[in-house]
């Protein structure tokens, strides 16, 4: 490895050593070579192509899909006294032809543009007149149609390899599966290109996942916990539920913003400034909220309503801890969410072969959250990645009841037979409690052998067992009979008795590793909290977000160490020799004042 990438780690950007592949990653790209890379967030994905960016010739072409991630990137490497840029939509036509023409003089290492942008005739004449250091493509998990967060502007992108062949280039995503990847590999261009797959696993994000009884009260529950000043993402399933839960929470006395495709454009944009530059606010979105956001401080990401798959999980889930710091991710699921999201695909217009896909990846997922053992190890399994229990998850940490079910799956199998296969279970469970509900007399089911035969569980714990039937792929929803339960190849071997089932109780968090948890935080202390102020003043001066100035991993280091000199003060990870001569000065005051 170049001494000059190890110094220019040191001096610019303030860190003692590289982590992970990342060393491998920029000798490959600084060399000349592609590179693939599937790195967590949080997991410095930027450094691999930065770094070479600065060592070789010329400016590094970043490929981003957001003007904030633009925007964010480019403020932090300024901060660091690197000469870089973004050509985007949110320029005046004045600034955008200053920026070209800083572009073609040579006067950049970095410049990030849009990829519809990128493919106009204009800029790819403008890459025709410059030297091109590098190419990288972030977020490239967007070129698969088969991904969570498709854009077809991505697909152009091949024309990067065919135009410009000497240049290299490195795709990155934090999610991609093994079809993902191949996707990536082929749409791209990238046959040739080095994997470089670290490890997936985040240890300090906190997974938890529950039932869904009351989605407000327990939400309120989780934030009443501990959580009252801490910046979070609250993902919703309908653009109609965000605003109702927003709205909900700001009466609740919580600073919380919605945010939505359906929002004017102004609107979404001001709510996502003041997300990213205030700090202990609350966003409630949709999944048009989140990709490329580079807020580190986000202590917990919460889902009301079941996402789309793993992938999708992953990746929302991922927008916690970035600092490395502990975090949360916590989710509450009911069966009515695995309804809706198989009539979302089944309604799609989507080919035959995209249901399917569709199909197993949710299918996935339910068996993510119905899993009885670590979360973790479900969670990097999926990614094809082995691990050991974590005992950072719910049911590590607090370790589910089974029971033996197997009867209470033949009743309701059975009842589902019984009635025809045509209802969904709702009804079912009115049948099995003996409730004469009109729809039941309607359709004689009161006459039914299995009419009240299901009274030693009540309705709350027979929800549970439909619930997980269905996860376990014992029953399916019929989208076409109005959400009807139907059998499955694995309902009749229950039925015969030739398959034990069992089912985890519901287990109640308690808050015993809250505690824990805020303990291996470490408590705030005066100094911090002077220097998150300072911090804070500092940001607003420069126009900054303030984790632009200094990571919250940062603050909590000086708070620790109290160093008295500058020396000792460069000693710290994240303090680069340019904000140690920016702002030096200022924090031992700070640290002295305290």
């Amino acid at each position: 490895m170049p001494d000059t990438a190890l110094g220019l780690l040191n001096r610019v950007f303030g860190y003692p050593a590289f982590r992970g592949r990342q060393a491998e990653i920029i000798e490959m790209l600084a060399g000349g070579g592609d590179a693939m890379v599937l790195m967590p967030t949080g997991g410095g994905k930027s450094l691999c192509y930065q770094i070479p960016a600065l060592l070789r010739e010329g400016c590094g072409v970043v490929v981003s899909p957001l003007i904030a991630l633009m925007q964010d990137q480019v403020a932090a490497l300024r901060e660091l006294g690197i000469a870089a840029a973004f050509l985007n939509s949110s320029l005046s036509p004045r600034g955008a032809a200053e920026v070209e023409a800083d572009f073609v003089a040579g006067r950049l290492k970095l410049l990030y543009v849009a990829p519809e942008r990128l493919l106009t005739p204009r800029f790819l004449q403008l890459l025709a007149q410059v030297r091109v250091a590098l190419f990288a493509i972030d977020e490239a998990h967007c070129v698969s149609q088969w991904g969570h967060d498709f854009r077809p502007e991505y697909l152009g992108l091949s024309q990067l390899h065919e135009r410009f062949p000497q240049v290299p280039r490195i795709a990155l995503t934090a999610t991609a599966d093994a079809v993902t990847r191949e996707e990536i590999r082929a749409r791209l261009n990238l046959a040739e290109a080095q994997l470089f797959v670290a490890s997936f696993d985040r240890p300090n994000i906190r997974y938890r996942i529950a039932e869904k009884q009351d989605g407000r009260r327990q939400l309120l529950a989780f934030l009443r916990d501990g959580r009252e000043h801490q910046a979070g993402i609250i993902y919703c399933g309908s653009r109609r539920k965000v605003e109702e839960t927003a709205a909900w929470l700001q009466r609740e006395g919580y600073p919380a913003l919605a945010y939505h495709a359906g929002l004017e454009s102004r609107v979404r944009e001001r709510n996502q400034e003041r997300f990213l530059r205030e700090e202990g606010l609350i966003m409630v979105a949709t999944i048009a909220f989140g990709m490329g956001i580079d807020k580190p401080d986000v202590r917990f990401v919460a889902h009301l309503d079941l996402p789309r798959s793993i992938e999708g999980y992953y990746q929302e889930t991922g927008r916690a801890g970035r600092d490395g710091l502990p975090a949360e991710a916590w989710m509450v699921w009911g069966m009515a969410d695995v309804v809706a999201q198989r009539r979302f695909i089944d309604e799609s217009e989507a080919g035959d072969a995209y249901k399917r896909v569709a199909s197993a990846k949710l299918d996935a997922l339910l068996g993510l959250v119905e899993t009885a053992s670590c979360r973790r190890v479900a969670l990097l399994n999926y990614f094809g990645e082995a691990a050991q229990p974590c005992g950072n998850c719910d049911t590590c940490l607090e370790p589910p009841t089974l029971w033996d079910g197997s009867e209470a799956a033949k009743k309701a199998l059975s009842a589902v037979y019984r009635t025809g296969q045509r209802f969904g279970a709702g009804h079912v469970i009115d049948v099995l409690l003996g409730k004469p509900t009109d729809k039941v007399s309607q359709w004689r089911h009161d006459k039914l052998s299995v009419f009240g035969i299901g009274g030693e569980l009540d309705e709350k714990r027979w929800r549970a067992v439909f619930r997980q039937l269905l996860a376990q792929g014992r029953l399916a929803v019929d989208h076409d009979a109005y959400g009807a339960l139907q059998f499955t190849a694995g309902s009749r071997p229950v039925l015969r008795g030739e398959e034990t089932v069992f089912f985890r109780e519901a287990s109640r968090p308690t808050k015993v590793a809250r505690k824990a948890r805020a303990a291996e935080a470490g408590e705030d202390t005066p100094l911090f909290d002077a220097l998150r102020a300072w911090r804070r003043a500092a940001a607003e001066q420069h126009n900054v977000p303030a984790y632009v100035i200094f990571h919250d991993s940062t603050l909590r280091q000086i708070a620790a160490q109290k160093p008295a000199t500058l020396g000792e003060l460069a000693g710290i990870p994240g303090i680069g020799a340019k904000k140690l001569e920016a702002y030096g000065a200022g924090i031992l005051q700070v640290v002295a004042s305290c």
